[in-house]
């Protein structure tokens, strides 16, 4: 499991995260949920080890993140950030291959070639493979750096918005493809999702943040109601059941429809100095 024990963080004198006390189990699809500014990110690169821990102790499996060497953390998780730009000119495949590193250190073997082979196929790269990652798409490049954290073979993913720059089917696809490998091997997965309703059709834990503060945290059944996500979001929020899933409904509110928009006056308009 992942424990999380007096955390707090700031960013110059800003305030981001404040005491949090979290654990995170084994075995689980976990999704971390909340509103632009509440911390998700922080706290994903925190325990990612990304960020430096000012206040506060975090385990992974019993390993302490202040202490335990770079080379042993890679072999327990894998990270994926927002942020995945690569410069150097690589192909696909080279770029999946750069997740077995932490297992051959620059002398792959037939287990490194053939756990890179299974990432590309399960992301649907295998076609793309001797493509350079500035010839195709930003959601093409997006799956090929996920296929290089789940090459990576460890037991926990860190996953930063993974569904960015993803179309539909692909995002569906992900989501489906996470919760086999949970399901399947018994790995882990953190995530941070924007869209509730991917939480609500496939995690099996989720982690609700706003202001820096864990607000609830559970099952879906348990997070994803209407007095919860309302007051999370700060909008009116519906949520009904789908395939004995929660699905919540949130692009508009019924008894909203047909009011009319608010009308901006010169009053309303602020002065500019």
């Amino acid at each position: 499991m992942i424990r999380i024990e007096g955390v707090s963080h700031r960013i110059g004198a800003a305030p981001i995260l404040h005491d949090i006390d979290l654990t995170l189990p084994r075995g689980k699809l976990i999704a971390l949920i909340g509103p632009n500014g509440a911390g998700k990110s922080t706290l994903l690169r925190l325990v990612a080890r990304l960020e430096p821990l000012q206040a506060g102790r975090i385990e992974i499996d019993g390993l302490d993140l202040a202490t335990t060497p770079t080379e042993r953390l890679a072999l327990t998780m894998a990270v994926m950030g927002q942020q995945t730009h690569v410069a150097s000119r690589l192909r696909v495949a080279e770029l999946v291959g750069f997740g077995r590193w932490p297992h051959h250190h620059g002398r792959p073997r037939a287990a490194d070639r053939a756990a890179v082979e299974a990432a590309l196929e399960a992301f649907g790269l295998a076609p793309l493979r001797n493509r350079f990652l500035d010839e195709i798409s930003g959601g093409q490049a997006q799956r090929a750096h996920l296929a290089m954290t789940f090459a990576q073979g460890t037991d926990w993913l860190l996953l930063d918005e993974p569904l960015n720059n993803l179309d539909m089917a692909h995002s569906r696809a992900l989501m489906a493809r996470l919760a086999d490998l949970v399901r399947g091997s018994g790995r882990s997965v953190v995530t941070v999702v924007h869209e509730v309703n991917y939480a609500a059709a496939w995690a099996d834990h989720v982690v609700a943040m706003k202001g820096g503060r864990v607000v609830a945290e559970g099952p879906p059944e348990t997070v994803l109601t209407e007095p919860v996500l309302s007051a999370l979001y700060d909008t009116p929020v519906e949520v009904m059941r789908h395939d004995d899933r929660p699905l919540v409904l949130h692009h508009h509110w019924h008894d909203q429809l047909g009011t009319p928009l608010p009308v901006r006056t010169d009053t309303d308009r602020p002065t500019l100095h």
